[in-house]
């Protein structure tokens, strides 16, 4: 097999399969804090906490930013099933970069990188994203040149993958649709403060000896990750028992 057909299957397999990937990190940030290779935010300081939890929230406003705007059937609506696309959406995020949601996923990510403590963690998991998402990239690049030719090409020699090189930005055709974000983002929102919460738990169980839940828990993640819990039970409802965040088209 040539290593182009190679890099788009393996692209393939690993975009069906990207849900585990947290799995691997989490499993990483419980060996570092587990043998103290993390010298840094050992003790909660509610100033460390916001600005982690900044960047993870600034991930997930990209991805808002670019789902909002984003209609049905175009690309970037890709299923746990495979690629799908009926239009190239060139617009709106898409018209920065080719990827708006795996950047979101990266800053996103990278608040919980860097909360764990350790320079050289987060810089390996930075390389390790960018190495599993690459091939997820290239297969999705592989299906859009096959299926939209030289429009793809076209849009693709003016828009980076990852990195914005301009902010000029294109008017999407459609209108913003917080429902829509709403519907599609909240299982990620709740993620963030689980994952950030689980990190400090475990400093403190290790650096600190805590063993209640007072002790395990503090207060600032605590109040936070109970209203993100209330904000993710009330959107899952709404999702699965009505059709208030239902959008038509989208």
């Amino acid at each position: 097999m040539a290593l182009i057909e190679e890099l788009e299957r393996s692209g393939n397999w690993l975009f069906k399969g990207r849900s585990y990937f947290p799995l691997a990190l989490y499993g990483l940030i419980a060996v570092v804090v587990g043998l103290e290779w993390d010298p840094h935010f050992r003790e909660f300081d509610v100033t460390s906490a916001s600005i982690c939890l900044g960047v993870s929230m600034f991930g997930l406003f990209i991805r808002s930013l670019t789902i909002g705007f984003t209609p049905r059937g175009t690309s970037g609506r890709n299923t746990k099933d495979g690629q799908i696309a009926e239009v190239l959406n060139s617009k709106g995020m898409y018209s920065l970069v080719r990827h708006p949601l795996y950047l979101g996923n990266f800053f996103m990510w990278l608040g919980i990188m860097i909360y764990v403590g350790n320079v050289w963690f987060t810089i390996v998991c930075c390389l390790l994203y960018w190495l599993y998402y690459e091939r997820i990239m290239f297969a999705e690049e592989a299906f859009l040149r096959k299926r939209f030719g030289d429009a793809y090409l076209a849009w693709s020699e003016y828009t980076p993958a990852f990195w914005p090189r301009n902010l000029k930005w294109k008017s999407p055709d459609v209108s913003f649709s917080l429902r829509n974000v709403l519907k599609r983002e909240y299982n990620g929102f709740f993620a963030v403060f689980v994952s950030l919460t689980a990190v400090s738990i475990s400093k403190n169980f290790v650096h600190q000896d805590a063993t209640t839940v007072n002790d395990l828990l503090n207060p600032f993640w605590l109040w936070s990750t109970a209203g993100a819990f209330v904000v993710f039970i009330v959107l899952r409802s709404l999702k699965r028992y009505s059709r208030v965040l239902h959008v038509e088209g989208r």
